[in-house]
């Protein structure tokens, strides 16, 4: 089973630009899905963006498209969420998860090895 590791998360200004990486350890990553989830304070963890096991395919929840970009380099098992125009709103803990459910899943219990973290915060 994979296990993940997240960073790259920060405080910025609204407006700038962050990229966050997951790192996998498990010799199975090119064979799976990935997604980014967030979660914000008092809040269940939401979808927001994924990509499907080659790279070829990615989709975003509505509230980051235009905004933020998934990518993956599938020789370093690692994941990534460029994000930019940053709003205040997507102030929240960002997690990667690996898609053991169909490619183009957007339900949470289809993913899981679920990373620790990483802490996005956006100022107004």
């Amino acid at each position: 089973q994979e296990q993940l590791l997240e960073s790259g998360g920060g405080l910025v200004q609204a407006g700038g630009s962050l990229r966050l990486s997951c790192a996998a350890s498990g010799r199975t990553f090119s064979n799976y899905a990935m997604g980014w989830f967030r979660q914000a304070p008092g809040t269940e963890r939401a979808f927001v963006a994924g990509i499907t096991a080659s790279g070829a395919g990615t989709y975003y929840a509505a509230s980051v498209k235009g905004r933020f970009t998934i990518s993956r380099d599938n020789a370093k098992n690692t994941v990534y969420l460029q994000m930019n125009v940053l709003k205040p709103e997507d102030t929240a803990v960002y997690y990667c998860g690996v898609n053991y459910g169909s490619s183009w899943s957007l339900r949470e219990k289809d993913f899981g090895s679920w990373g620790q973290g990483t802490q996005v915060t956006v100022s107004a």
